[in-house]
């Protein structure tokens, strides 16, 4: 059974360099600081060319941590859609993507609606965050299913874990330019939070 520990002990072992295991608003995460990210893709047996997630408490967290400037559209949706059951892949380079997605040009970011993981994250900063699951394989639903997956991966205690939606949140990704094509929004996947429109996506 995976350990459990409470917001302040599992906040110190992941910034000690451990795996941890905590629920979202749509599927449980696992979860590492991004300076560990690699360990995430030796747990689940999943390829490097599939980027993790940068989770955030909040936007203002994400966007400091990053020293990125942020296009006004980008600010917009953020607060549009977070907290929220919503992935937006914006064309952020640097250190935190390259260990993220190793040789990419876009970052995935979210702003879980989950106060058990915001309470984490406040604590921890951005996390390296991915579905528990091994790569392949159904994502896990609930704490027990993921004990089962990672029982030596420490879990937030207290259970049981408020319920997630049970499906992964909608992608969207900001899309460069073609000749005579406005920037706009791409839906790459329709998960929990399905957009509106899906050619100019709205959350």
């Amino acid at each position: 059974m995976s350990p459990l520990l409470s917001v302040p002990d599992l906040a110190a072992a992941l910034q000690a360099g451990s795996l941890a295991l905590f629920p979202t608003d749509t599927l449980p995460a696992l979860a590492t600081t991004p300076g560990h990210a690699a360990a995430i893709w030796t747990c689940k047996a999943r390829p490097r060319e599939k980027p993790l997630i940068l989770m955030g408490a909040d936007l203002p967290q994400l966007v400091d941590f990053l020293g990125v400037a942020w296009l006004e559209p980008w600010l917009e949706k953020a607060q549009t859609c977070w907290p929220g059951a919503v992935t937006l892949v914006l064309p952020i380079q640097g250190p935190v993507t390259e260990a993220l997605h190793p040789g990419g040009t876009s970052l995935g970011l979210r702003v879980p609606a989950c106060e058990r993981a915001l309470e984490l994250l406040r604590r921890t900063g951005p996390l390296a965050t991915t579905s528990a699951n091994r790569s392949g394989e159904p994502a896990a639903r609930d704490a027990r299913e993921a004990a089962a997956l990672f029982p030596e991966i420490p879990q937030l205690a207290p259970l049981p874990w408020p319920p997630g939606s049970g499906s992964a949140s909608t992608v969207l990704a900001w899309s460069a330019a073609n000749t005579g094509t406005p920037v706009e929004w791409q839906t790459l996947r329709a998960g929990a939070t399905v957009p509106r429109d899906e050619g100019r996506a709205a959350c």
